[in-house]
């Protein structure tokens, strides 16, 4: 990958397409969580492309090409929504097909939806993007230790919401099952 990297802040297109369609998927699960919606996202997403092709030959290291990809991806979407606030529009319910794959995670979204921001976006990037504690301190820039505690405590809490609890032994035990 660094290779594709490197050959894209020579501004070969073919590489940066290529490298850019290897995140698309982690890209559009952030931008999602984050906005909640697609056309929100979509944009997110499009401004955070055009930007990093842009401002590609700063990147000063390519093994921190995903980490400053999703820090203008998380910019972008602050963007967006500072700009929601600005604009009040009434919301309209738009109906969805049942075939729609978009919702096929809905109880996972709404229950990412009920989690405080800091720790939604610190459990994002873990498991979605997959990127490690460093490069998440990084991203969000805060230290590594504030990075585990809110892992920690987002695990806490989707574990309250999804009604489980630990067992006195330390397993995790249903809320409805019997102690």
């Amino acid at each position: 990958m660094d290779k594709l990297i490197k050959r894209a802040q020579s501004k070969d297109a073919d590489a940066f397409t290529e490298l850019i369609q290897s995140q698309m998927q982690s890209l559009y699960k952030t931008a999602r969580v984050m906005l909640w919606n697609d056309e929100d996202a979509a944009d997110a997403i499009s401004e955070t492309i055009l930007i990093c092709w842009e401002k590609m030959g700063q990147l000063k290291k390519p093994e921190f090409f995903k980490t400053w990809m999703t820090r203008i991806l998380i910019n972008e979407c602050h963007n967006i929504l500072r700009q929601r606030k600005r604009v009040s529009l009434v919301e309209e319910i738009e109906e969805v097909p049942e075939s729609d794959d978009a919702y096929a995670n809905v109880e996972w979204l709404e229950t990412m939806r009920r989690l405080d921001e800091k720790y939604r976006m610190v459990l994002i990037l873990y498991y979605v993007n997959g990127l490690k504690t460093p490069e998440i301190g990084a991203v969000l820039q805060i230290p590594i230790s504030t990075v585990r505690t809110r892992l920690a405590r987002g695990r806490e809490q989707m574990a309250q919401l999804y009604g489980v609890k630990h067992t006195a032994q330390g397993r995790l035990q249903s809320g409805k099952e019997k102690s």
